[in-house]
């Protein structure tokens, strides 16, 4: 089987590449079933922990292979994801950062949102791309970004499907750190080894609250964080206390 997303590891760190590179890293049903076996194989491995995503060649991800798409049938698509959800980043038990060297797009960009941290190449261009296709919003996109850019943002993004650039993402919420492309990966390993350094115990718990957080109520959040920090607590090793 062609080795669609490589999986290696650095230190404490899982670095998953987008291996389509004459495609722009177009996603194939394949290609995606790769990818969450890799996730799957990071979140098992207690030598790891932090994972990284990254591209491939000159760009992140192009978004679905239209090519491809072009032969599924519309039940097919919810077979599919009721068969093995395509989110497996949002329930990670470590932090996931995303390394966008270059273009994004489309369900591509989804992917790139799920992630808690994103490093872009200055000047790469992103792009919801739906609504060009006459297609609805992939993979939460929607949902991932009226949270992270706010309801006004995500209906310009969407439905315009206008082109902008990291720096604008950066504005927008959607980009943490713009780096020259040469260097993105290498700032990005050094952002992740140093969450991996970490006792795992507490970034598994603050990334779980922060995901659950988005839906819930103050008193709900609340309340959980004392829950949370009460068992922390209990088994607290002073070996952590750095």
């Amino acid at each position: 089987m062609a080795e669609l997303v490589r999986y290696a590891v650095t230190g404490r760190v899982a670095v998953l590449t987008l291996n389509r590179p004459d495609r722009l890293n177009a996603l194939v049903a394949p290609m995606t079933e790769q990818l969450l076996d890799a996730y799957d194989r990071a979140d098992a491995d207690d030598e790891v922990g932090a994972v990284v995503l990254t591209g491939a060649g000159r760009g992140f991800c192009g978004g679905a292979d239209f090519e491809r798409l072009r032969t599924v049938e519309a039940g097919g698509v919810a077979a599919t994801h009721r068969r093995r959800r395509r989110d497996r980043a949002m329930s990670l038990g470590k932090p996931l950062v995303a390394a966008i060297n270059g273009a994004v797009a489309g369900a591509g960009l989804a992917h790139a949102l799920m992630a808690d941290v994103r490093f872009a190449a200055a000047g790469a261009k992103w792009t919801t791309a739906f609504a060009r296709y006459g297609l609805a919003a992939e993979l939460g996109c929607a949902w991932l970004l009226a949270r992270l850019a706010g309801p006004g943002r995500a209906h310009d993004l969407l439905l315009s499907a206008r082109v902008f650039t990291s720096e604008q993402a950066l504005d927008y919420g959607l980009a943490e750190f713009v780096h020259p492309p040469a260097e993105v990966l290498p700032e990005a390993l050094a952002y992740a080894a140093a969450l991996a350094a970490l006792p795992s115990r507490g970034l598994r718990q603050i990334r779980a609250q922060l995901h659950a957080d988005l839906d819930r109520t103050w008193d709900e959040s609340y309340w959980d964080a004392v829950a949370r920090t009460g068992a922390g607590l209990g088994a607290l090793d002073p070996t952590d206390l750095r």
